[in-house]
């Protein structure tokens, strides 16, 4: 079975996790096709916004713990290549000029919930439950707290690494991790209403925006303002 879904609706490519049996868990497999296919999405001329989505009950169930048999002290090539390749995986959204949506119903748990945060819009159907329980299998979340600690803050952060408290649909909006709550047979019809409206501005302000938006948020504010200004002037100039 294809552990990962690829179609393209015009100027829209869609990306489905699809190993519904093992609720997406993230294996060696699929976690390599989606760094592989972000990259691709990236690159591809015509296509200028992604929804990534899950197939089944839930979006992922997280890391694929059947692996980490082989995970162990004495194979430390293989424990950095995956190591490497999840950190891959958390980072590239982010890194992209393309953005990406998110369409999250069910399970989004550790890596998985990573992933959701990681878009840059995120849409959830009323089931989802969203968490990082790693510690309960005496596991760190490491590659994903970036996205924990830019999404949640110190205090709040902390607690849902350190407790596996899980947050619902209600509590993302709230927070502000999700842009919207839909019911789930609207989810993805929502997230490509958001694609379509990303595809109709042209890619490079989109790139500009992105990458400006993105590079702010990290910065010192003085930095920032200067960054800014001269993505300012870049763009005035490519208007004219």
């Amino acid at each position: 079975m294809t552990v990962l879904l690829t179609e393209t609706e015009g100027p829209v490519r869609v990306l489905t996790l699809n190993r519904p049996d093992k609720r997406n868990a993230l294996n060696l497999a699929l976690t390599r096709a989606l760094v592989d296919a972000l990259a691709a999405a990236e690159t591809a001329p015509d296509i200028r916004a992604v929804v990534l989505a899950g197939a089944g009950k839930g979006f992922c169930a997280g890391a694929d713990l059947g692996e980490f048999a082989e995970l162990t002290p004495d194979r430390a090539d293989r424990v950095a290549e995956r190591a490497a390749l999840t950190s891959t995986l958390q980072s590239t959204i982010a890194e992209m000029a393309t953005p990406v949506v998110a369409a999250v119903q069910g399970a989004a748990m550790g890596g998985g919930g990573g992933l959701a945060l990681s878009a840059d819009m995120l849409i959830v159907a009323p089931d989802v439950r969203l968490g990082f329980p790693e510690l309960s299998h005496d596991i760190v979340p490491a590659l994903v707290m970036p996205n924990i600690v830019r999404h949640f803050g110190r205090k709040l952060g902390f607690e849902l690494i350190s407790t596996g408290r899980i947050l619902s649909a209600a509590e993302l909006c709230a927070l502000g991790a999700a842009n919207a709550e839909v019911p789930r047979d609207d989810l993805r019809p929502a997230a490509m209403e958001i694609a379509r409206t990303w595809a109709a501005a042209k890619p490079v302000a989109m790139a500009a925006a992105k990458r400006l938006f993105y590079a702010v948020s990290e910065e010192p504010p003085a930095d920032a303002f200067a960054r800014g200004r001269q993505v300012n002037r870049e763009m005035r100039g490519f208007r004219t």
